[in-house]
């Protein structure tokens, strides 16, 4: 008759303990996958759904450089600090552009008299409140999918250890 190696209670203990925690890190592993995955797709969703172009707000206006440009068609445009409209460049081709198409000063830039004399575009300040937004909405999905995570390994954490207690109860 085989016999059976005699078992160390504290030697089943500690290995069904390392065998938890294995599983457990190997849980954690495939939530944090998951959940990476899964917010990704939520954030890209949701910047598809709102319509926001990136382009858009991250851009600086397109004005006149001599130095690169060759203009094609003088405008008026009134100017702050100026009394009467100043002629400038309004369309333009940029020799730094390989489409060749031409460019034209947006309507929403604002020009200003510098104490030197030349015009500049007065940047001022632009609250945008969409890249805002943007932000908070992603740094919202990342701490729902830490929470998430953090809620379904202490799930299974507990589950595993649970069942385990009701396994060692019944053996005694």
């Amino acid at each position: 008759m085989a016999q059976h190696p005699s078992m160390d209670v504290e030697t089943t203990v500690t290995g069904d303990a390392e065998s938890r925690k294995a599983l457990v890190g190997r849980f954690a592993r495939v939530v944090s996958i998951a959940m990476t995955i899964l917010c990704n797709a939520i954030v890209l969703v949701g910047l598809w759904a709102s319509g926001i172009n990136l382009d858009e707000l991250a851009t600086t206006p397109d004005v006149f450089n001599s130095k690169q440009d060759i203009c094609l068609r003088l405008g008026w445009q009134s100017v702050v600090g100026a009394e009467a409209p100043v002629r400038l460049c309004s369309e333009w081709i940029n020799l730094s552009d390989p489409s060749g198409k031409t460019h034209q000063i947006q309507r929403e830039v604002k020009l200003k008299q510098g104490p030197d004399g030349l015009y500049y575009v007065d940047r001022g300040i632009h609250a945008d409140y969409r890249l805002l937004i943007l932000v908070m909405f992603v740094v919202a999905v990342i701490v729902s999918g830490l929470v998430a995570k953090w809620y379904l390994v202490s799930r299974y954490r507990l589950r595993l250890e649970s069942a385990a207690g009701h396994e060692a109860s019944l053996v005694h």
